[in-house]
């Protein structure tokens, strides 16, 4: 039994899996096993895992699904199937650095306690090396989630410190296994519901981490542990009408789910505001129309959704997650004013 299981999710990434698995053979930590769940790819991906089985100094172990299940049905079959006691889950199109499984299981070793749910590392741009793509993911007042310091300089300091976020980034983090089955949803699944089916892709994540908050569960960012990330690698491009459609509809999910009738009527009015913000902004790029239908459909669809229940003993969790939207919508503003000034002093230049 080894200390840490490695679930990789992949959906038609055959070109990803050979990268993302020799990073891992440089891990300088060795106490793992890697589980490859395969989403009814059609690429090839399937033929390339049982070829990897026994190839790698490490247990490797292909899990084949009939169909897609989308993210959270892959990486669920994966957390069902794993040993380990930390569950890392792994994007296929991502290249960890040598240091980077030592680093996140160090983290969750010194929480003697168990109180840390999920530790997320620093991620890199991969074809932009000097760019970060997420240092943890926050969420705002206005509905937002967002990849905290995407874009900014990989040497910024304010990414280089450990520190508290609301939600690990599911593409690369580490989870504690007893607390992932802990905050299994109830359902007739299989495999265990951690993440919810619902969901399919995106947001689910923050969902996920929403629910570990309520129970006053901590989140760690580790800028120790650092891996490149393509970003976008399965859906094939950061908006796409699939993806807007997706995000919209599961915003609404995780908003309804997870806040209680009061929370949810002191955030309503910067959620709409959010949520109008959004609607003209994919009006311009041309994503207008689907993102309005996904909001419509979470809206259609919210009865199938499982609220979170209600208890008095975590209402000191939903105030500092309160205190948490509000501070994240400053971090939010402040990277957005950075992103704006480092594209205008690129214009400038050029």
């Amino acid at each position: 039994m080894k200390k840490a299981t490695v679930v990789i999710p992949n959906y038609n990434g055959k070109n990803f899996l050979y990268p993302c698995m020799e990073a891992l053979r440089r891990q300088t930590y060795t106490d793992f096993e890697v589980l490859i769940v395969d989403n009814g790819s059609s690429d090839g991906s399937p033929e390339l895992i049982r070829e990897m089985e026994g190839s790698f100094p490490f247990p490797v172990k292909g899990i084949f699904l009939s169909e897609n299940t989308g993210f959270s049905g892959a990486v669920n079959a994966g957390i069902g199937a794993a040993s380990g006691e930390y569950v890392v889950l792994l994007n296929n199109d991502t290249e960890a650095e040598p240091g980077y499984l030592e680093a996140l299981c160090r983290e969750l070793n010194a929480d003697r306690e168990g109180r840390v749910f999920a530790v997320t590392p620093k991620m890199i741009q991969l074809y932009h090396k000097d760019l970060l793509d997420d240092a943890g993911d926050g969420y705002n007042l206005l509905g937002w989630g967002f990849q905290r310091g995407v874009g900014q300089p990989v040497t910024a300091k304010a990414y280089n410190r450990r520190r508290q976020v609301f939600s690990a980034c599911a593409g690369a983090a580490a989870y504690r296994r007893e607390l992932l089955l802990k905050l299994a949803l109830p359902g007739t699944s299989r495999d265990p519901e951690c993440f919810d089916l619902q969901h399919f892709a995106y947001l689910e994540d923050i969902d996920l981490s929403y629910r570990a908050r309520i129970r006053g569960y901590r989140i760690l960012y580790c800028p120790e542990a650092e891996v490149y990330h393509v970003g976008s690698g399965t859906s094939g491009s950061r908006y796409n009408a699939f993806k807007v459609r997706l995000a919209a509809r599961n915003n609404v999910y995780l908003n309804y789910k997870n806040m209680p009738l009061l929370q949810l009527l002191i955030n309503l009015p910067g959620i709409l505001l959010g949520v109008l913000i959004k609607q003209l902004f994919f009006l311009r790029i041309g994503f207008g129309k689907e993102y309005g239908k996904g909001f419509l459909e979470g809206l259609r669809t919210l009865p199938a959704c499982r609220k979170v229940p209600f208890s008095w003993k975590n209402l000191p969790h939903y105030a500092a997650i309160e205190l948490r939207l509000l501070a994240d919508t400053f971090s939010y503003a402040g990277d957005f004013l950075r992103r704006r000034l480092q594209k205008k002093e690129e214009q400038e230049r050029s």
